[in-house]
């Protein structure tokens, strides 16, 4: 069997889902609209750093994976069905313990939040492998 190799741009974009959701995690819990009550080193990190640096970019190797194999309605059907379901995951991460919201924090910010985050993502990723063709 070939082992398949990350490209480029999968490893580039899987960087930027990590600084981007590094970055929104620190603003939100700075504005103290939710918190991660169970996270690694909780003495030194505001914010889960193994979602933002490992389940992250894992989540959008498998975004990027799905994306790279259907047309451009299907990549919008894409973007909004798993929009649609983090809202969904989120609950199930306070249920568990893993996530905290305030009362003014709206499960449709979630929503629109990864509508437009992957929607970046998308977007950075044809960029990158168009220009590396």
């Amino acid at each position: 069997m070939q082992k398949k190799r990350l490209s480029f741009s999968y490893l580039a974009c899987m960087a930027l889902a990590s600084l981007l959701g590094t970055y929104l995690d620190l603003y939100f819990v700075g504005k103290q609209l939710y918190q991660f009550p169970k996270r690694p080193f909780p003495e030194i990190f505001s914010i889960n750093i193994a979602f933002t640096l490992l389940g992250l970019p894992i989540l959008v190797m498998i975004f990027l994976r799905c994306i790279s194999q259907v047309n451009k309605w299907g990549k919008a059907g894409v973007i909004l069905f798993t929009s649609l379901l983090m809202p969904i995951f989120e609950k199930l991460a306070e249920i568990l313990g893993l996530f905290v919201h305030t009362e003014r924090w709206q499960h449709f910010y979630t929503f629109f939040g990864y509508l437009l985050f992957l929607t970046i993502i998308t977007l950075f990723y044809e960029g990158n492998a168009k220009q590396n063709r």
